[in-house]
């Protein structure tokens, strides 16, 4: 998600903890939208989180699709929630995108989309549970960033000891009483017969950036929590 205030929080092209989603291919360069009907998500790169999800090569039934849009729950700067794209939003860009969509894959595409952002919000949340976010009326999302190109140093690290690689990375950019916190998201899938969107599932790795103090006594604090004690 080339961050924007008209984009949606999750990298849309190209998978802490587990999720069942999918990227939002819609364009938000081409077309500029006001906030309310902004997605916090990325679409600068939707092309493989698109793939993960393309239905067989073969004719697909027309379905109607729907122009009713999700609020999230995650807060913007300027008050209200970040908003989700209809189905019919998210296959128009696709389609402007040259990627294909068939109609009915929307159905499912859609929800897990929505499903991923929420789950990332939510690692976050976690993170920032008791660092003061409540006085100034809560942590709100600011900006984000898709990087699917672009491997973290915990994923490359990962990657030496034989993991599969992430299939995509958002930053996302948080406020928190007038302090900016950056976190990284590293997006992994896997295969669970019981997952969201047929056998795929998805497992985010989700933790502040080592950019100040602040995020690396965070991710000391976590360790400390969980290993040391």
């Amino acid at each position: 998600m080339s961050s924007s205030s008209s984009q949606c929080p999750v990298d849309h092209v190209p998978p802490s903890t587990s999720s069942t989603p999918t990227a939002c291919p819609v364009d938000h360069t081409s077309h500029k939208k006001s906030e309310n009907e902004a997605c916090p998500v990325d679409h600068s790169a939707g092309s493989t989180w698109s793939r993960l999800f393309a239905s067989p090569a073969a004719p697909a039934p027309s379905v109607p699709l729907s122009k009713e849009r999700e609020v999230s729950s995650i807060p913007k700067p300027q008050d209200g929630k970040w908003v989700y794209p209809s189905e019919a939003q998210f296959f128009t860009a696709m389609e402007r995108k040259n990627h294909n969509p068939k109609a009915v894959d929307m159905k499912t595409i859609v929800p897990i989309h929505n499903a991923v952002n929420e789950r990332a919000w939510a690692e976050i949340m976690k993170w920032e549970a008791g660092r003061g976010g409540e006085a100034c009326g809560g942590v709100q999302l600011v900006n984000f960033k898709g990087k699917p190109s672009e491997r973290s140093p915990k994923a490359k690290l990962r990657t030496l000891f034989g993991y599969a690689p992430p299939f995509d990375r958002h930053d996302w950019v948080v406020d928190r009483c007038g302090t900016r916190m950056r976190y990284v998201i590293d997006f992994y899938t896997g295969h669970n017969p019981n997952a969201l969107g047929g056998n795929l599932s998805f497992f985010l790795d989700v933790r502040p950036a080592l950019d100040n103090w602040e995020g690396a006594k965070m991710r000391f604090e976590r360790f400390w929590s969980r290993w040391l004690k």
